[in-house]
């Protein structure tokens, strides 16, 4: 029987149910607080890279990943127009991660209801527009049909309907500012809703047509381009790919456009998504801490408790290096064991809120009504590969104490 053998033998031994009752306690307490720590963890990272996950997704839903617009337009909705021909237009499908490009036209405007006004965005695309994220939040009705002839359906948000007491079918008017002010009516088509208040009240979709009258420009002007690409992950990397393609194939002439992405065009929000990465990192640290406290308790009474044994051990020619590996892996045992546990408990109140959304959020302050879960398996099994090779690391410093049981003490007491 090989060295480790043995020391995984009495490790086993002396982890079974004739332990004292003291010993038994502080196990299950530092059990206890290793589970405690994997579930705190495990529910700190989904929370917050739910919310990474499903802000971004929704801001992209309404705007893409990148945008190429006019460089002498400001960040008002009142927009200067670009030709739709551009040069660099077939350039673009050679980026690597391009999965779409969608022409657009936006104009501002104020929607009028019996008794509330809420001003907005009319959003109008092309029969090329990819309606993927409506329909996925459709509440009622259906999605525009935008082909040959021009329609004056409409989307608007639940949010926007409920304001204006507005049902599928329903006539609503909007105001433009012009001298003179203009008015049209559009017809109700569907009523989407992601839950993120903040676009849901000012984003209305419609035919691409009915901006570009509006605004008073032609067939071939447009407010940009949208682009999508398949990875989020690669985004600054992309924007700087479609950046080049337009520089060296300049826009027709009298035009200069600029590259903006979604991280620059909402700033403070992926900011404040980017501070919850050092509350992330002050949880797992503390959690660290506390499993790591009550561990290194609970093996200095295992040890206290297993004097004799020691000296015994050591009399019978066993190394203290033997000996320092079979605690660790007496104590690794209760580690896996809190692990496990913290992991069922994690991911079950994980998949709770995912599938009830039982904890509700402020809308105002947090942008969606729940809170959202959206669980990383790499990062999730990282923090269990971490969790458990820095305690068991940090283990084997308590067991030095061994190096000074004497056999020839301990053996006289017992």
């Amino acid at each position: 029987m090989g060295k480790l053998h043995i020391e995984y033998f009495l490790a086993k031994r002396i982890s079974g149910r004739g332990t004292a009752r003291k010993n038994n306690v502080m196990v299950r307490i530092a059990t206890l607080s290793v589970a405690i720590g994997i579930s705190v963890m495990i529910i700190s990272l989904s929370v917050i890279f739910g919310f990474k996950h499903e802000i971004s997704e929704k801001l992209i839903g309404f705007g893409s990943h990148v945008q190429i617009v006019n460089l002498d337009g400001n960040t008002s909705f009142e927009t200067v127009p670009i030709s739709k021909n551009q040069p660099f237009l077939h350039k673009l499908y050679d980026v690597k991660n391009l999965t779409g490009i969608y022409p657009y036209a936006i104009k501002a405007g104020i929607m009028r209801g019996e008794d509330a006004m809420q001003g907005v965005v009319l959003k109008g695309v092309d029969s090329s527009y990819d309606w993927t994220f409506f329909k996925d939040n459709m509440r009622s009705g259906e999605i525009i049909s935008v082909d040959s002839a021009r329609t004056k359906d409409v989307l608007i948000s639940q949010a926007l309907a409920d304001m204006m007491s507005l049902e599928v079918g329903d006539k609503m008017e909007m105001m433009f500012l012009h001298n003179p002010p203009r008015r049209d009516r559009f017809r109700v088509k569907g009523i989407y809703d992601t839950q993120f208040a903040e676009l849901d009240k000012v984003m209305v979709i419609t035919d691409i047509r009915n901006v570009q009258r509006l605004n008073n420009w032609g067939a071939d002007s447009i407010t940009g381009f949208e682009l999508t690409t398949s990875s989020f992950n690669n985004l600054e990397r992309f924007t700087d790919d479609v950046f080049r393609v337009v520089v060296e194939n300049p826009p027709v002439e009298g035009e200069h456009v600029r590259v903006i992405n979604i991280r620059e065009r909402y700033p403070m929000i992926f900011d404040w998504l980017d501070a919850h990465n050092v509350n992330a990192a002050v949880i797992i640290i503390i959690m660290l801490l506390v499993a790591l406290f009550n561990m290194i308790s609970a093996l200095l009474i295992i040890l206290l408790e297993r004097t004799s044994m020691i000296g015994i051990l050591k009399a019978l020619g066993m190394s203290n290096r033997s000996l320092q590996k079979m605690f660790v892996i007496r104590s690794s045992f209760v580690i896996l064991k809190g692990m496990l546990w913290g992991n069922i408990i994690g991911m079950g109140l994980c998949l709770l809120q995912y599938y009830t959304g039982i904890v509700s959020l402020d809308q105002e302050g947090y942008f969606l009504t729940t809170v959202p879960i959206f669980i990383n398996w790499g990062y999730l099994i990282l923090v269990n590969v971490v969790t458990f090779f820095f305690l068991v690391a940090l283990l084997a410093l308590p067991t030095m104490i061994i190096s000074l049981i004497l056999p020839e003490k301990t053996i006289r007491f017992e």
